[in-house]
């Protein structure tokens, strides 16, 4: 139960809820077991008008009708008083299942990039909704159930012993045996859940996978081996999860067994101790009714054992995440206001995933409202630059100034919220394209919209859609083109108004009028703003205030267009030979 003291916080916020639902559950299972006494006196009344120990009729009709009355007023009462438990209870547990996936979410987002790195979308899914489900029924099932069996055992055996010893002993003989067997089977079911869950995780992973990628398992025929790959981690969940519900399966037979034998205990001992003249009649029916009550509660022992096994190994994973650390800390509470000065010093960065150096001794200076163009061949670290200005990693050596100050000493939400991000690849939400560049405002009006659109040249394209803006996009804009993905992503980054514009090779996808359009409206844009802009076209460079030319992540040109154009190297060679292939197009 180490795991799920975790848990313990919800019991206190939802204290008074879990104090109502334990007091109506006592009340509804005493309620419920005053019924076999009145069964027990209505027989004793009958047994002694047949053994003419009373001769009035009247008087036993009289009896059982007061009986009737009583057992039917308390099996209501029962049933309000239920009713009343599992609404305090059962959606206290839906309560804190909400809580929980929130608790699970943002901490999911305070989470580095390097731990989505390290681990599969499906396994993230899965503890989020699978293990949060098994938890959710600790909170439910385990407490109500608990309290009724708790209830049931403290008022039931002193009664059963007050009305004879001798019986009682018997019929409870069966119970401690059940009881052992469930001890086994629970700690075999603990194991049995971690590794189900684990395999369940694998399985969500991998379906992910394969839908993400159908369009490329399509176009290259691959259906018969991503079928058997699927197969094969299917065929071992299923063993798993067979694997659990065997051991499961025991509790049923066990119940029955128990039944069968613990009746036959008390009709036989019974039986004989009322001819003796030890018990009466009404006794004997009290026991086999309070029998069969106890034997439930027994059995459900063992399925509450398995579901708290069950909640154990899920809190389990779920702490394994939640105690995760992001790498990335907020070091300063207050806000910072922003300007857009941008310093690099001495600055290399290796990506721990891979190993990989991707900057080396990098320096710079950009100040405040000035545009900076950064080129290089693909994976010379230009994306890299990118994302430490976005502080979405800390740097190995150096350090990162932000208008002067070291980057861990900026308010983490003030430095990104005056970042407008375009990534190098444009992810888009499955939702309307006017919500999708309403993300980076989201109070912005439709004629905002429209003019972020235009600048971006994709408002053309949208008109033509039947809905306009109110189109939806589908899951990560499986209905756009590349380029159109990239133009609305432009669009959401200039609505934000932001300090500083990064645009990562976002132009790629496009043609080059349409980015000669698109280049002239930046710079109108992003006058004022810290702007960083970076690709592999000259073209998108020869406006910048600072043009970087990096290569296997160390800056082996740095100065302005006409600096670097009357310079040998990287710059002059790729602007001759874009020249070239503009002129032969």
């Amino acid at each position: 139960m180490k795991s799920l003291r975790y848990l313990n916080k919800y019991f206190l916020k939802y204290k008074y809820r879990l104090i109502i639902g334990v007091l109506c559950t006592i009340i509804a299972r005493v309620l419920s077991l005053v019924v076999p006494i009145f069964i027990g006196d209505s027989l004793d009344g009958v047994e002694k008008y047949i053994n003419n120990q009373t001769h009035s009729l009247q008087a036993v009709k009289d009896q059982l009708l007061h009986n009737i009355l009583l057992m039917l007023g308390a099996v209501l009462l029962s049933g309000v008083f239920t009713f009343i438990m599992r609404q305090a209870i059962i959606n206290m547990s839906r309560y804190i299942e909400f809580d929980l996936k929130n608790e699970i979410f943002k901490h999911y987002q305070k989470l580095s990039l390097n731990f989505y790195k390290k681990n599969r979308t499906g396994d993230l899914m899965n503890r989020i909704s699978e293990d949060v489900s098994k938890v959710r029924m600790y909170f439910g099932p385990v407490i109500m159930y608990t309290i009724n069996i708790i209830t049931l055992f403290v008022v039931v055996i002193p009664y059963m012993v007050q009305k004879d010893i001798t019986l009682t002993l018997y019929a409870l003989t069966p119970l401690p045996i059940l009881s052992l067997s469930i001890y086994f089977l629970s700690r075999e079911i603990n194991k049995r859940s971690r590794i189900k869950q684990e395999t369940l995780s694998k399985l969500t992973s991998i379906t992910q996978e394969i839908f993400s990628g159908m369009n490329v398992i399509k176009a290259y025929g691959i259906e018969k081996p991503t079928f058997k790959d699927f197969n094969e981690v299917a065929e071992e969940s299923k063993e798993k999860n067979i694997a659990v519900y065997k051991l499961q399966a025991l509790f049923f037979p066990l119940m029955l067994l128990l039944i069968g034998i613990s009746n036959i205990v008390v009709v036989y001992v019974g039986g004989t101790r009322y001819i003796n003249g030890y018990i009466s009649f009404g006794v004997i029916a009290e026991f086999i009714i309070y029998v069969n009550m106890l034997t439930w509660p027994v059995t459900v022992i063992g399925w509450l054992t398995s579901i708290v096994q069950e909640a154990e190994a899920s809190q389990k994973r779920i702490n394994e995440f939640l105690e995760e650390e992001p790498e990335i800390q907020n070091l300063v509470e207050e806000p910072t206001n922003i300007e857009g000065k941008i310093a690099f010093k001495n600055v290399t960065f290796t990506y721990d995933d891979t190993n990989t150096t991707a900057l080396k001794d990098v320096n710079f200076t950009l100040e405040k409202g000035k545009m900076l163009a950064i080129l290089g061949k693909t994976g010379s670290g230009k994306s890299t630059i990118a994302e430490l200005i976005a502080r979405l990693y800390d740097v190995d050596k150096g350090e990162i100034l932000i208008d002067d100050k070291p980057i861990n000493q900026v308010n983490l939400t003030s430095l990104r919220n005056a970042i407008g991000f375009v990534p190098q690849e444009a992810f888009l939400f499955s939702d309307t394209i006017a919500n999708n560049i309403k993300f980076g405002d989201e109070q912005a009006v439709k004629e905002v919209i429209i003019n972020a659109a235009k600048n971006a040249h994709i408002h053309t394209n949208i008109v033509d859609f039947s809905k306009e803006y109110d189109t939806f996009v589908g899951e990560r804009g499986v209905t756009l083109s590349g380029g159109q993905k990239q133009r609305i992503s432009i669009a959401r980054a200039i609505i934000k108004e932001p300090k500083i514009l990064i645009f990562d090779d976002c132009l790629s996808a496009v043609d080059t009028e349409t980015e000669e359009i698109i280049l002239n409206n930046l710079n109108k844009i992003s006058k004022n703003k810290t702007t960083i802009i970076i690709g592999h076209r000259v073209s998108s460079a020869k406006n910048a205030d600072l043009i970087i030319v990096l290569d296997h992540g160390k800056i082996v040109q740095i100065g302005t267009h006409e600096e670097l154009f009357n310079q040998k190297g990287f710059y002059q060679n790729i602007y001759n030979q874009q020249l070239i292939e503009q002129s032969a197009s």
